[in-house]
């Protein structure tokens, strides 16, 4: 009966939803810059960043990293955006997926979405977003982050 219970508590333990514990504070800056971006609030966006941040995007040249990385990463955004038509677009980052608080750093991952129009026509982008976290003496700011996603459609 012994190996039974343990088969049993296995299989349950095997099949039962994960949760995670969520901290409000840490995603706070994720927010933000959800917010910031989907109002065009650029400055909003920037803000929920440590000053010298790295990004990871699907637009080249792929990667920013440094005091200026989050305006080129803007400008480079920017170019790629209108030279394939891209408009109008909303960012969603969520729900939570995986979040890992250790002392002052933080790992998040969100389902992202990012609806917008390209040459008029209404796309979707439907993948993943990893933030590193650091807490500062004005709260948690974005170290990091890296978007994954297949094409939109």
């Amino acid at each position: 009966m012994k190996l039974s219970s343990l088969f049993l508590t296995v299989v349950l333990c095997a099949v039962a939803p994960i949760t995670f514990a969520r901290d409000k504070a840490v995603e706070a800056p994720i927010r933000q810059m959800m917010d910031g971006f989907n109002k065009g609030d650029i400055a909003m966006v920037k803000a929920a960043h440590v000053a010298s941040p790295t990004i990871v995007d699907n637009v080249a040249p792929f990667v920013w990293s440094g005091p200026n990385a989050f305006d080129q990463w803007i400008v480079d955004l920017g170019k790629s955006e209108s030279s394939l038509g891209i408009a109008d677009g909303k960012v969603t980052f969520a729900p939570v997926v995986d979040e890992v608080v250790k002392g002052e750093r933080a790992y998040v991952v969100t389902r992202s979405v990012y609806v917008f129009k390209q040459k008029g026509r209404a796309m979707r982008e439907d993948g993943y977003t990893a933030f590193v976290l650091v807490k500062t003496s004005v709260g948690w700011k974005v170290e990091s982050w890296s978007w994954a996603s297949p094409v939109a459609k």
